[in-house]
């Protein structure tokens, strides 16, 4: 590891764990909770949870996990440049979406609408908080305790925005959503790693399914300008080998520039401790041209790719399936396995959610089949 600067987080000086636990032997505590995370089954189950296609429509659209894997290079590369912990950032970027739903934000959508239509005080669904509950409680693999037992700093990076509602109820790592104050610098470039993977690859995987085309790329500006530098490069490249050249210095682009922006931003600050980051504005940004030149980006998606009707109709597929099993199950739990089952009707809606939310495509498609088609027959 490249030698760790005076405002990153340092393992030996973290705010520690929920339950208290000896040092790890032969290893930093930031690298325990990597290694916890990859270990455990919520990121197991990322393989089959959808990024924007469902994972059966093509073996090589990108799932949650691969997503996270991306991230998780991008925010190493981000750490190295920066001084920041390699390890910490690492973990936060594996854990991110451990708490996404079946069928990604769709899913997720349909989950927040049936939590507050059914069981309003309940505090509704957030696919971030949920990622926050798997680590801290809902993971079964030690003795001493529920969850994971990670180190506040990683928590903190995994729990990337939170109302004040739910902040009150997190403790030390909800704080800093009432006090208005920022993350450690390792969180900071990790959701913008999340941003610059997701964007990119999103382009790769659109343009790959036929749902979106150069032709249209070739009105944003941050990609027509790396269009036009590889076509000048490599005239006559296969179009195979285009746009993973075109993406792959897009990526590069951003992470020079989200660079060379918080390291003025630091300069301008002057940090001598991951508090004082906390304490300062936000560090890590790209600059004011890059950040519009991604948000167009951004916006290009979200209308012709996200939007696009045939993701629509996956997206209707999939907030029915999550809406049929929610219902069901809130109405009759004992439809349920006895685990799942709580007394109290806001307990119930929550132990639903993490239910549904703990499946992955196929598995909330089974049970879908299950529940409500006789043709699958009656096996429980």
């Amino acid at each position: 590891m490249s030698m760790l600067a005076a405002y990153a987080c340092h393992p030996e000086l973290s705010r520690g764990r929920r339950y208290e636990e000896p040092p790890p032997a032969g290893r930093n505590a930031f690298q325990r909770d990597r290694d916890r995370i990859v270990h455990c089954n919520a990121f197991r189950l990322l393989e089959y949870k959808t990024q924007v296609f469902i994972n059966h429509e093509g073996d090589l659209f990108r799932t949650r996990l691969t997503h996270s894997l991306e991230v998780a290079q991008i925010a190493r590369t981000l750490a190295r440049n920066l001084g920041l912990h390699e390890d910490l950032v690492e973990a936060i970027a594996l854990a991110h979406d451990l708490g996404h739903t079946p069928f990604g934000h769709a899913g997720q959508d349909a989950l927040h609408d049936c939590m507050r239509e059914l069981a309003p005080g309940a505090g509704g669904f957030e696919h971030n908080l949920q990622s926050l509950r798997i680590v801290d409680a809902l993971e079964e693999r030690y003795a001493a305790f529920n969850g994971l037992n990670l180190c506040f700093e990683t928590r903190e990076g995994i729990l990337k925005h939170c109302s004040a509602a739910h902040a009150r109820t997190l403790g030390d790592v909800g704080e800093r959503f009432l006090t208005r104050t920022r993350p450690s610098l390792e969180a900071q470039i990790t959701n913008l790693a999340d941003e610059i993977a997701y964007n990119n690859h999103d382009i790769d995987d659109g343009l790959r399914s036929g749902l979106i085309s150069i032709d249209q790329l070739l009105n944003l500006e941050l990609f027509a300008s790396h269009h036009a530098r590889v076509v000048q490069a490599c005239p006559g490249i296969d179009p195979r080998r285009l746009v993973p050249e075109i993406t792959r210095a897009m990526i590069n682009t951003l992470i020079i520039d989200l660079t060379e922006t918080t390291l003025a931003n630091i300069r301008d600050h002057a940090p001598a401790s991951a508090d004082d980051v906390r304490a300062a504005p936000v560090l890590a940004a790209f600059s004011p041209t890059i950040r519009q030149q991604a948000n167009d980006l951004k916006r290009f998606l979200m209308e012709n790719l996200y939007r696009h009707y045939r993701v629509m109709r996956m997206t209707y597929k999939a907030q029915t399936i999550v809406r049929d099993l929610f219902t069901a199950f809130f109405q009759d739990p004992r439809l349920l396995a006895s685990k799942h089952r709580r007394d109290d009707p806001n307990e119930q809606a929550r132990a639903i959610a993490d239910y549904i939310a703990g499946m992955t495509d196929r598995h909330a498609i089974r049970e879908h089949d299950q529940v409500f088609r006789m043709g699958s027959g009656f096996s429980a």
